[in-house]
């Protein structure tokens, strides 16, 4: 029999336009992500940088989410999801255009006080767009409305990674090498360095500039259409009554468990999807296409997730979509090369829909507490971020090396990944208990 959810419009005509414009702020901030993931190796080569300096970029980019979602959701409690949107779009555009200066005087500090006012925006916007897009339209249809929104989120991620990797890090002339593969940058000149340093910085600045000015049309757009108001979710509620009630729902609480291990399920194979290559001979350069690749699978599981969303329950493909990335992640890890390889970018298919679902699942129900299990469900990608330093604990126990040692008999890069697949068990088991324990629409 057709699922009741496939009768029910999934965005009716009366807000086509606000949801088509709310859905493309997803891509906005997915294009942020993927744009700022290389400026790690390229901050680190441009102003010579040791790795935990280095490391600050992420620091300042998950700092920004962590200190502002919150925030976020008191300020969308006290005005609206609109005026949410605008301030998340305003601070969006002043971080990126903060980098022109930061370039100008060439100051580490200036560029992670930019990346963290940046994702101040990027924490409002997430913390406020999400619950928007659930609220337009009937809970019936609300993950699968979602997962359509999220679909285009990988679409800028998918740009960001291709602009940082094809107009920054090929431009970047610290990155050159002479003709016996020594970097021309270390054996310059504090006079050489500069003129590099200074231009270098220029090709880091300008995308973000241009950025900035995108986001600013954005607001403009945003600010004068007229947005539609869901006056139960929108409504003003006390915020300590509104956190308890959230936390004494055991699926709101285990959604925001499984949210922290999904994301830092996402960036540990996404990360060190480029050391596994490393580890038989394939290099940084060569590994993007991969990585561009799972950004490709990535997507397409989104559009294939969403369709199959309106015929089947969400805990139950979220369980599925679990088991696939685990058998996936079990090859990564036993099955070294090529093999391994192509398994660990084909978890992107299966991790596609885990973030939306997993979103839209704890929230059902939650009604006017929905802006504050928003905040929370954001804060979980910190908690998430943390992993991959655990990963990486793993792959240094035999050296700087990726096959220095073996772990049971596994070289230690592929052993690392038990860290992801314990991630997917978690997911897993969350989602056979919301499908056994909860009614949520079929």
């Amino acid at each position: 029999m057709m699922s009741t959810k496939s009768k029910t419009p999934l965005v009716a005509k009366s807000v086509l336009l606000p949801f088509i414009l709310i859905t493309s702020l997803f891509a906005l901030w997915g294009f942020a992500n993927d744009i700022t993931n290389p400026m790690v190796s390229a901050f680190k080569k441009v102003l010579e940088l040791d790795n935990f300096q280095a490391s600050l970029v992420q620091l300042a980019f998950y700092g920004g989410y962590f200190t502002m979602a919150l925030p976020a959701a008191i300020f969308v409690n006290k005005y609206s999801y609109k005026k949410g949107i605008l301030l998340g779009l305003g601070l969006y555009a002043l971080g990126a255009l903060l980098f022109y200066p930061a370039a100008a005087y060439e100051e580490f500090g200036f560029f992670l006080a930019a990346l963290y006012i940046l994702t101040f925006g990027l924490a409002f916007l997430e913390t406020t767009a999400n619950p928007y897009i659930l609220s337009m339209g009937s809970e019936k249809t609300a993950t699968q409305r979602l997962n359509l929104a999220q679909a285009f989120n990988p679409m800028g991620a998918l740009l960001g990674l291709i602009i940082a990797q094809k107009f920054i890090l090929a431009s970047l002339q610290s990155d050159d090498l002479s003709a016996d593969g020594v970097p021309v940058f270390s054996t310059l000149g504090e006079e050489g360095k500069a003129v590099i340093r200074t231009a270098d910085l220029a090709v880091i600045r300008d995308p973000y500039v241009i950025l900035g000015l995108v986001v600013i049309a954005f607001f403009v757009i945003i600010n004068i259409v007229k947005m539609p108001q869901n006056k139960e979710q929108e409504g003003k509620v006390d915020i300590g009554k509104s956190i308890r009630r959230l936390f004494k729902s055991k699926k709101f609480v285990g959604g925001v468990i499984a949210q922290a291990f999904y994301v830092g399920a996402q960036i540990m194979c996404w990360t060190y999807l480029y050391q596994y290559a490393e580890s038989f001979g394939i290099d940084n350069t060569k590994a993007v296409n991969y990585g561009i690749a799972a950004l490709i699978v990535f997507l397409t599981g989104r559009w294939i997730g969403t369709a199959l969303l309106k015929y089947i329950n969400s805990g139950k493909l979220l369980l599925f979509f679990a088991l696939g990335a685990s058998c996936c992640t079990l090859i990564t890890i036993f099955i070294p090369g090529m093999v391994g390889l192509i398994a660990l970018v084909s978890i992107s298919f299966f991790m596609s829909i885990m973030f939306p679902t997993i979103y839209g699942i704890a929230l059902e129900g939650q009604g006017e507490d929905s802006k504050f299990g928003a905040a929370f469900l954001v804060m979980a990608i910190v908690g998430g971020a943390l992993m991959p330093a655990l990963q990486g604990l793993i792959l240094d126990l035999g050296g700087s090396g990726y096959t220095d040692t073996t772990i049971l008999g596994i070289p230690e890069v592929n052993f690392s990944f038990m860290l992801p697949l314990v991630c997917f068990v978690i997911i897993g088991i969350y989602g056979r208990d919301v499908y056994k324990n909860y009614k949520l629409e079929d």
